[in-house]
């Protein structure tokens, strides 16, 4: 029990909680979020391998609650699912080993894993922002925003799973974010709850197959899990509950801030060649950090411009994501995800 009280045990308590909170609030960040914040916290002696395989069992914990949510509301497509699932679990377990037979250097296995998180870090903040530009593109083309049941492709649904597969094997990177985008391009009219729903349930499997591989190769540090599985559980289930009042589109603006500058770190604190080897540079991730906080609400306005919209306004964010609640909905209640909506935004922000 007094290990559960030392000083780092409560920051990777802190720090499960805090991320459980914007887990809950976007539905998704996890791994992408969850994982450099304990790599620079030094959890699990600051090793990438013991860090990934504590996240990984950790977020099969919280997520398996999530699943059974939506599963008992009925919104998952479980036959796209099923085929999503096929494909991950096997890359899952296999990643892993993957990564192992490269190397039995320790030292070059956690650059090598930093290396592959970093770069894991910044394909989830672009698929992210894509998503948003998927949705935005449907929206001004008239493009349907919610269908219950569409045809299933089999092969490319494999495909997404398998690599989704072996990017979360790898690195607990993208369970969530970078597979959630492929089926949004793959199946453009599923609605957002379906989507939701159904991601959540394909990635209890898949992040649990993940799990077991690496807690086979590099064992399970329980004092890091168990503050981790703490902290997270209930933070997950708090941002549910305040999602309806906070504004989505800050924070999904900022997850895409923070995943650039925690891949850049990583890279960094990793020795990427171009970044150098032998020095890091905070200054330089302030400077990304800074440049994203300009730059993404300017791009933006750009692509919005571009669709004949004007530079900040309707549709907000929250519209995209099909969450604005309906005209007389209480501000409390969580909103229907399907289709666009035509009523008020409780979360409106350009």
């Amino acid at each position: 029990m007094s290990e559960l009280l030392t000083g780092a045990a409560l920051s990777i308590l802190a720090a499960g909680f805090l991320v459980g909170i914007v887990v809950g609030l976007t539905g998704m960040g996890g791994g992408a979020l969850m994982t450099p914040a304990l790599l620079f916290l030094g959890a699990g002696s600051g090793e990438a391998a013991t860090v990934v395989a504590a996240d990984l069992t950790a977020a099969a914990v919280y997520k398996t609650g999530g699943a059974v949510v939506h599963a008992k509301e009925g919104s998952p497509n479980l036959t796209l699912a099923k085929w999503l699932i096929l494909g991950s679990v096997p890359f899952a377990l296999l990643g892993p080993y993957a990564v192992k037979a490269l190397t039995d250097d320790p030292d070059q296995l956690d650059f090598v894993l930093k290396m592959s998180i970093g770069f894991a870090l910044l394909l989830a903040a672009l698929t992210y922002a894509l998503r948003l530009y998927i949705n935005l593109r449907r929206v001004r083309t008239g493009g349907a925003l919610g269908e219950e049941n569409p045809r299933i492709r089999p092969l490319a649904t494999l495909l997404v799973g398998a690599l989704g597969g072996l990017l979360v094997g790898v690195t607990s990177v993208g369970s969530g974010s970078v597979i959630m985008v492929a089926l949004l391009m793959l199946y453009p009219g599923l609605s957002a709850v379906r989507l939701v729903g159904t991601d959540l349930v394909q990635a209890v499997p898949l992040v649990l197959a993940a799990a077991i591989s690496n807690v086979a190769i590099h064992g399970l540090d329980w004092n890091l899990l168990i503050p981790l599985v703490i902290g997270s559980v209930p933070g997950t289930i708090i941002g549910s509950r305040i999602a309806p009042r906070v504004p989505q589109s800050f924070i999904r603006r900022g997850i895409v801030v923070v995943l650039t500058m925690s891949g850049v770190a990583l890279l960094d604190k990793a020795g990427w060649a171009p970044l150098g080897e032998d020095e890091t540079h905070p200054v330089l991730i302030a400077g990304v950090g800074l440049a994203m906080v300009v730059l993404v609400p300017l791009v933006w306005g750009l692509l919005r411009k571009e669709q004949g919209l004007p530079m900040f306004g309707a549709p907000y964010v929250a519209e995209l994501e099909g969450v604005t609640p309906p005209e007389g909905a209480d501000a409390g209640t969580p909103a229907p995800r399907r289709g666009r909506s035509s009523g008020r935004d409780e979360n409106r922000s350009t």
